[in-house]
């Protein structure tokens, strides 16, 4: 059985099978996952803790990934079941968000393709990466990463970002927000984040507030 296969389902189906694991076997499960993801590792070496990680589940889920549970899939890591991938598990137990799966998870691969600034950058030029108000997305391997349109020069960020991302919630739904910035508006003609700088960035916070008050 391809273990990536594995990996792929439990991602498919984590609501349900995250609280049948044990303590000790969730937290050696992140703990492959997050091997997994390191840059170091090559292709044999992430095969291998694939593996791991699949042998733990199949223990603590026998019903699910023993043997013959599963149909058999074709080898590499780019299996898919139900349109969700190994690494889709990883950051369902990882990374704190649910940005996952086939819809949700184009959209964070969407979204992490944008320019952004890493935490190390931000610091460098004079910032802070952890400023309240500010968007910060989880990419490969965890990496915490900051989309660049929040920033004017440096690590100044705009004050209209500030003011939307706290109507926003961006703290609470930070790939939300930055997909209300990156995304194409229809009230706005453009995508929010095309019009800091110009004339029509004072329509961005009514804009904004609009979109909660609607819900």
């Amino acid at each position: 059985m391809n273990p990536y296969a594995v990996l792929a389902s439990a991602a498919a189906e984590w609501d349900a099978l995250e609280p049948r694991l044990a303590p000790d076997a969730r937290a050696e499960l992140a703990a492959l996952l997050g091997r997994m993801r390191e840059p170091g590792p090559g292709a044999a070496d992430r095969a291998a803790l694939a593996g791991r990680a699949a042998e733990v589940l199949a223990a603590q889920l026998p019903d699910r990934f023993g043997p013959g549970r599963l149909a058999p899939a074709p080898p590499g890591p780019d299996v898919t079941h139900l349109g969700f991938r190994a690494d889709d598990l990883a950051v369902l137990l990882l990374d704190g968000h649910r940005m996952a799966g086939p819809v949700l998870g184009a959209v964070r691969d969407r979204l992490l393709a944008e320019p952004a600034l890493d935490a190390d950058t931000v610091r460098r030029a004079g910032g802070d990466p952890y400023a309240a108000g500010l968007i910060r997305l989880r990419g490969a391997g965890g990496r915490l990463l900051l989309p660049a349109f929040q920033f004017s020069e440096g690590a100044l960020p705009w004050l209209t970002v500030l003011e939307v991302n706290a109507v926003l919630g961006a703290d609470g739904d930070p790939w939300g927000a930055a997909d209300w910035w990156l995304g194409e508006n229809a009230w706005l003609a453009a995508a929010p984040a095309r019009l800091l700088g110009t004339a029509d960035e004072r329509r961005l916070p009514a804009t904004a507030r609009h979109l909660i008050e609607g819900e």
